[in-house]
């Protein structure tokens, strides 16, 4: 696996300083009032997301804008200034900025965000955060993510039949408390009535009090459940009331 490049080989990189030209004045123009911003709406026409990113980073931050409209202001400065850490311009200023945002607003982000960029906050967390709780209920989230978005994307890149009927033959092995193992010790999931995402929900909701990467890390496991994912299939399948997770 390839490492990281250290500070010195990062400050003689001629594309990262062309990432961050410009950074300065468009950091400048950040409202940092926050609390005005939520009911400022952006009407930029059609919401177009962006994919990559510009090196120039004024183009960025026009792109930028065009994924959020029809959508608060406030979520778009939420955007700029993880882009500003992610481009190494004044991290610690951009990230304090950032942690005073979730301090202030995390309600509003939480209801408001999709889930691309409560998983750019969760990074940003990991990365900057001083307070181990927080880096680590971030790093969670992301895992949580990141493993169903690989599943997910398995199943679309093979042309999964999504309308793919249950084995009722494994159902029925499963119903009859037969152990049916899977690799390294573990057996498969008992669809239908697991009390294992139940007691991880209970673990989760006990972590992610007060604490931003706590929030995000239940938001997304609670946003995988509405979606079409394997926890919301797995939803469908469920039938003891007593071991519901959502």
């Amino acid at each position: 696996m390839k490492r990281d490049k250290s500070v010195f080989e990062k400050w003689f990189s001629i594309v990262r300083h062309k990432r961050r030209m410009g950074a300065s004045s468009l950091s400048e123009q950040i409202n940092t009032n926050f609390a005005s911003q939520k009911k400022l709406f952006i009407d930029d026409g059609e919401i177009q997301y962006t994919y990559g990113s510009s090196n120039d980073l004024s183009k960025h931050f026009q792109a930028l804008r065009k994924e959020f409209s029809n959508q608060s202001e406030l979520c778009y400065t939420h955007a700029k200034l993880i882009v500003l850490i992610r481009r190494e311009y004044d991290a610690k200023k951009h990230f304090d900025l950032l942690e005073t945002l979730w301090e202030e607003e995390q309600d509003f982000l939480i209801k408001n965000l999709n889930i691309r960029w409560l998983i750019s906050a969760a990074d940003s967390f990991v990365d900057y955060s001083t307070n181990d709780l927080t880096k680590g209920l971030s790093i969670a989230a992301v895992s949580l993510f990141n493993t169903v978005k690989l599943q997910e994307s398995e199943r679309l890149l093979t042309n999964t039949n999504l309308n793919n009927y249950d084995d009722p033959s494994i159902q029925k092995r499963l119903d009859s408390e037969e152990r049916i193992p899977l690799f390294d010790g573990t057996e498969i999931f008992k669809f239908g009535t697991s009390d294992s995402l139940r007691n991880m929900r209970w673990r989760i909701n006990k972590l992610s009090k007060s604490n931003p990467g706590g929030l995000i890390f239940l938001e997304i496991f609670k946003r995988l459940q509405k979606f079409d994912t394997v926890y919301s299939r797995a939803k469908k399948r469920h039938k003891r009331k007593k071991t519901e997770w959502w």
